[in-house]
């Protein structure tokens, strides 16, 4: 059913499928009750669209958001960054398993000689994060970045410890894809994944494109945002992972062209929920959509399987669950200090969120695929009531029972 209806904050519009009236609803009262600004929201269901909504409004001023508004969607780009890893896996170009100094010598010194590209993926290779300063706009150079990295000192042994990766992924991810393929990360993207499958989707946004992109507000600071155990680990130690994490995010400005022109392959990918919905819906069928096949099953399986798993991630201070580059339901919700870190999905699921609270994800048990994203950030590290009341709403419609295991079932 088409849709067109008001809201506090805007208008939504697009399509629902009746099945996900409940989500539709969800969506109107992110506007009405939960400080929704603009956003969208989209699902398939075995390849096919069901979901494809949109609302409110790309700034303050009252710009509506429109079907081809666009935002960065931060971390959720790490998600189309790991899967052009495995199609290069898949493509026989790159061994998981290799050291990364077959690919890329100069990285194995500073107590990275033994990192495997794996690891690279499930974020134990040990740089988290760039000690010192990093200037502003420094990482708009993707190739000067990337040989600081390669002379950046570990942490940590590699494949001894988990941390997020939550920036330097976009070169220890990126360059695994550029020295395997031939390609940078963003032309491959481009090329293999957004241009088969017709995505709006870019890591690198080329400046003739002129789709509008919402600006990115930021939640304010808040006492649970101060008192987070990201927060005071990075003010006990401002030299250790997290502490050099929080620093580094200095270094960028996402409401810049600048940035959206940049190739940063973990914060500074730009499309809206229909293209991360679309990005998935090929991983929750068997890797293949209309004709493209992105991965085989075997690739697929080996991809989205539990990797790295801590009770205490060296950056974030908290439980996490990885997979080769995605990320797995997470339930942290009764953690102290720990509000909006959870991302509760089923255990089939996989994908990744965003800061602020976007996500996309594909779930192979029911032929799902997700996205959503948002230019008003919430708090938190990983989703806030929006996003994840719209997942649990999804989930409802197709039946699951509960998610008070930490994982929707049925």
């Amino acid at each position: 059913m088409r849709i067109d209806q008001p809201t506090p904050a805007g208008r939504i519009q697009g399509s629902c499928d009746p099945r996900f009236a409940e989500l539709l609803e969800t969506f109107h009262a992110n506007f009405a009750h939960r400080n929704e600004l603009g956003a969208s929201v989209a699902v398939t269901l075995n390849g096919k669209p069901v979901v494809d909504l949109w609302g409110g409004n790309r700034d303050e001023a009252g710009t509506p958001w429109t079907a081809d508004t666009t935002s960065i969607i931060w971390s959720a780009t790490k998600g189309a960054t790991a899967l052009c890893a495995h199609m290069a896996a898949y493509r026989g170009l790159l061994d998981l398993d290799a050291p990364v100094a077959r690919y890329w010598p100069e990285f194995a010194e500073a107590g990275k000689e033994a990192a495997t590209v794996a690891m690279m993926l499930d974020h134990s290779a040990g740089v988290p994060a760039f000690r010192g300063a990093v200037p502003a706009g420094a990482f708009y150079d993707y190739d000067t970045t990337c040989a600081r990295l390669a002379a950046e000192p570990a942490f940590w042994e590699p494949g001894t410890r988990s941390g997020y990766h939550a920036i330097t992924f976009a070169w220890t991810v990126g360059e695994m894809v550029r020295r395997s393929t031939g390609k940078r990360l963003g032309q491959f993207f481009r090329d293999e994944v957004a241009a088969p499958l017709g995505l709006n989707f870019w890591i690198g946004r080329p400046a003739s494109v002129t789709a509008p992109v919402a600006p990115i507000f930021f939640a304010p600071s808040s006492d649970p945002t101060r008192n987070s155990r990201l927060a005071i680990a990075a003010r006990v130690d401002p030299t250790g992972p997290t502490g050099c994490f929080v620093a580094n995010r200095a270094a960028y400005n996402v409401n810049t062209p600048a940035c959206h022109q940049a190739e940063i392959g973990s914060i500074s990918g730009i499309t809206n929920a229909r293209g991360l919905a679309a990005l998935y819906a090929p991983l929750g069928i068997g890797g293949a959509l209309g004709g493209t096949r992105l991965l085989d099953a075997d690739t697929l399986a080996r991809a989205t399987r539990v990797s790295a798993a801590t009770h205490d991630d060296a950056t974030l201070r908290m439980p996490t669950r990885f997979a080769l580059g995605f990320m797995r339901t997470v339930d942290n919700r009764h953690l102290p200090n720990a509000a909006n870190s959870s991302m509760i999905l089923s255990d089939t699921a996989f994908g990744h969120v965003g800061a602020g609270g976007s996500i996309g994800f594909a779930d192979p048990a029911c032929g799902l695929s997700f996205g959503y994203t948002m230019n008003r950030m919430g708090a938190g590290l990983f989703l806030n009531d929006r996003g994840q009341s719209l997942v649990d709403a999804a989930y409802r419609a197709l039946g699951y029972r509960s998610s008070a295991s930490g994982a929707w079932t049925t």
